[in-house]
């Protein structure tokens, strides 16, 4: 195979910055010292809430509603805004025109601004309360989301349940593969609505990249499959039809879905918390940290801020019920602070330990044979799955890319794999801030097995770009309060009564070969069917 050409790294860059945005659920920390805006005088105020939870991502979202569903108030933190859709809204960024609402307060880490320069686009906007944060640490960079719906606002959507020998061998048994996969995994497919793309809209020549994939696929002698999605596909057909404007037929969805066809979950739990008349969520409501109170209460700080990031009301929320659903990494900072600065006594070893990358590989793949069309239908029809030995089970996939103004013969394949190789977080007293450490070669077993299958696929005329060697990243963030050590297998916080952990920091550090939604979904639900039964008269 040649060497990548410079066309063919840029690609590799395009997909690696729509890509790496996908699924990292809901953050509610705090940001930066270099970030924050420069805090005036504002009012302070305290109050008490009966269920405080932070975060509305997946795991958020889904105790948002059973807690409400079994009679308790609750009030959602989100350090984000709110961005609704519909036919023709133009409520999210575009990837083929990025602009300020793409990032967090502006944050870009000095490591990446190569990338940006390559991408041409300086990606120097306004501090804005946009999609996403990135977060650099030691060997590796996390992307996490913000917004009503967390990560579920810019997953591409794959909806996918591991087999039962994957799973037992990544997570614990004692979570009852058979019982989550009659009640818990159903009961999630069922919230979001899944279905695989109609062959209708397959066979239209703006997915002509997804049809050669599966050619593909099956020349190499792998198997197929259509990957479950939360998605109206009735809405892609109504854009082929001109009835409204592309987001999905055009690849043009990494950043949100405009047209309003996603089962997100602030559409989907989120919407039927509110309508039980008991759940708030409170936008723009950035936690800076948590504390135990001299009465066992928790103690929530929070900045109330505007879109520009500007500190509008400083809050002290206490309550009796804490859930944290903020997203691996900060879920994981904001109790790793807790623990080194005492404000949280006593919490379990291992905090921050056990954190992983879900074995997430980015590929830019350049077929000098196919042309894929100036415009790549999405975001995601097939996948292949290797799971026989659960050892070394990978599943790849092809995903569109969007209008990017570069060459029609350029797509974006992504595996999924498992590995025992696991990253920590770490205090720094002198800054105040808490770091994620990554070990320089993590993942490179399982990587090996994701490239030998997605080499078989794109074997031919045409060139393969690994966009991990541009910069590692993972948009599946994994660990930091996994269960077995941090919690059990309920998210309840060892030692701590009334402090769960509901969101990817709870799970080690994979979710076998898939993309976490789903899993960390149905382990919420599985959670919160113990905790709604067992816990509220006497903890919440």
């Amino acid at each position: 195979m040649p060497p990548p050409s410079r066309r063919a790294l840029l690609t590799g860059a395009a997909g690696l910055a729509t890509a790496s945005v996908l699924p990292c659920p809901t953050a509610s920390a705090a940001p930066s010292r270099a970030t924050r805006a420069p805090l005036t005088r504002v009012r302070l105020t305290r109050e008490e809430h009966r269920v405080v939870i932070i975060g509305s991502g997946f795991g958020g979202g889904v105790a948002a509603l059973r807690l409400a569903q079994a009679g308790l108030p609750v009030t959602v933190l989100e350090r984000g805004r709110r961005w609704r859709t519909g036919p023709n809204a133009e409520t999210f960024p575009r990837v083929s025109g990025l602009d300020k609402r793409v990032l967090w307060y502006g944050t870009l880490p000095a490591a990446v601004r190569p990338l940006a320069k390559l991408l041409g686009t300086p990606l120097n906007f306004a501090p804005y309360t946009g999609l996403l944060e990135p977060v650099l640490g030691e060997n590796i960079l996390s992307v996490c989301a913000a917004g009503v719906g967390g990560g579920s606002l810019v997953y591409q959507g794959m909806t996918l349940q591991p087999s039962e020998a994957v799973f037992n061998t990544w997570l614990p048994e004692e979570l009852d593969y058979r019982r989550m996969n009659e009640i818990h995994y159903p009961r999630v497919a069922n919230m979001l609505r899944v279905a695989t793309a109609p062959e209708a809209l397959v066979s239209t020549p703006t997915y002509a990249a997804a049809r050669v994939f599966a050619e593909r696929v099956r020349g190499a002698g792998y198997g197929l499959e259509k990957i479950p999605m939360p998605i109206d596909w009735d809405y892609a057909l109504a854009e082929l039809r001109g009835e409204m404007k592309p987001s999905y037929t055009n690849g043009d969805c990494a950043l949100g879905v405009n047209n309003g066809g996603k089962h997100s979950v602030d559409v989907t739990y989120l919407r039927q918390a509110e309508a039980t008349g008991k759940v708030t969520v409170a936008t723009h409501h950035n936690v800076t940290s948590v504390a135990r109170t001299a009465d066992a209460r928790w103690e929530v700080r929070v900045d109330r801020t505007d879109d520009s990031g500007r500190v509008r009301e400083q809050k002290i929320l206490i309550t009796r019920g804490l859930v944290m659903a903020a997203g691996s990494v900060n879920t994981s900072k904001l109790l790793v602070r807790a623990a080194a600065t005492g404000t949280v006594p006593g919490l379990p070893d291992g905090l921050g330990e056990g954190w992983g990358t879900n074995g997430d590989r980015i590929y830019a793949w350049t077929n000098l044979r196919d042309d894929f069309g100036s415009e790549q239908g999405g975001p995601v029809v097939f996948g292949s799955k290797a799971w026989q030995d659960p050892a070394t089970a990978n599943t790849i996939i092809q995903a569109s890319l969007p209008p990017l103004g570069l060459d029609t013969r350029t797509t974006m394949l992504v595996g999924f794999g498992v590995s025992p190789d696991r990253g920590h977080f770490r205090y720094d007293a002198s800054a105040d801030s808490v770091s994620l450490h990554w070990p320089r070669d993590g993942d490179a077993a399982s990587h090996r097995h994701i490239q030998r299958r997605i080499s078989g696929v794109s074997k031919g005329l045409g060139v393969l770009t690994d966009t991990n060697s541009l910069v590692n990243s993972t948009w599946h963030p994994l660990g930091g309060a996994p269960m077995g050590t941090v919690c059990d297998i309920d998210g309840r916080v060892r030692g701590q009564r009334g402090l769960y952990v509901l969101d990817g920091a709870l799970i080690p550090g994979t979710t076998g070969a898939c993309n976490p939604s789903m899993t960390i979904a149905a382990v919420a639900e599985r959670a919160m069917d113990a905790i709604t039964t067992h816990d509220i008269d006497t903890i919440i």
